[in-house]
């Protein structure tokens, strides 16, 4: 395994931008300014949510939100929305864009603290402007390292180097089956009625997806089991896949 430091730092960041604004709640598009180390020049009222990331590469992601937004998150016909599982999305749509990685829950902390420790670790801020101009929300990544697997033998023999798994044999994971999934607003849920139907984007008679801790592992179909539903593992899913 080798790691490489990252030298395409402005151009990843604007790649992490463009992936997620399309994820971001806003009134209005958002269009991608230039990235910039200079926190000064992303004046922000409200809120950030920053995350580190491992995988492919290593390094942390943060999105800065304007007070308008943290306010209607808080104050929804559904009650308090947390911050960070609304912008979960956006933030590992921002992180992937580097190849697979796990991005961790995060943290909530103020804009100027957030992209001055993003910033201060090498990172580059992407001020994300509403049609009126003005700065609305900021993208942040900082790369600390970009690894590439390689195949070739370790020196000194083959000897398998994984770790020992059976420490991990009695922990226990959440294992969901989805059988698909679909992306609503707010107005629509608020519209949902006692037989209402949603539409998910799986044809009928398609495998239900196995997901364990919310990562994909295996396809499966529905069958009944003492009239409890399972699932009947048909294709295990291996990395590649899952990316």
């Amino acid at each position: 395994m080798s790691i490489t430091t990252t030298d395409t730092q402005p151009a990843r960041a604007e790649a992490a931008a463009h992936a997620a604004v399309a994820l971001l709640p806003a009134s209005t598009p958002l269009t991608v300014g230039a990235p910039t180390q200079r926190v000064e020049d992303v004046v922000i009222t409200g809120q950030a949510v920053r995350a580190r990331f491992t995988g492919a590469a290593q390094g942390e992601v943060a999105i800065v939100v304007s007070q308008d937004l943290v306010d209607a998150l808080a104050n929804t016909p559904m009650g308090n929305l947390d911050l960070g599982q609304a912008l979960r999305p956006a933030l590992e749509a921002a992180a992937t864009t580097l190849g697979p990685v796990v991005v961790d829950p995060g943290e909530l902390l103020e804009p100027a603290a957030a992209m001055l420790a993003l910033t201060g670790n090498g990172g580059l801020l992407v001020p994300l402007t509403g049609g009126d101009g003005a700065i609305q929300a900021a993208v942040g990544l900082a790369v600390a390292a970009q690894v590439e697997t390689s195949a070739a033998p370790a020196a000194g023999g083959a000897k398998d180097s994984r770790p020992a798994f059976d420490l991990l044999h009695d922990v226990e994971m959440e294992v969901t089956a989805e059988l698909g999934r679909t992306r609503m607003s707010v107005r629509e849920l608020l519209s949902l009625t006692p037989g209402a139907v949603i539409e998910l984007d799986r044809a009928a008679g398609g495998p239900a997806d196995l997901l364990v801790n919310g990562r994909l592992i295996a396809r499966g179909e529905v069958v009944v089991i003492d009239e409890n539903f399972g699932i009947r593992i048909t294709e295990i899913v291996g990395p590649s896949d899952r990316a």
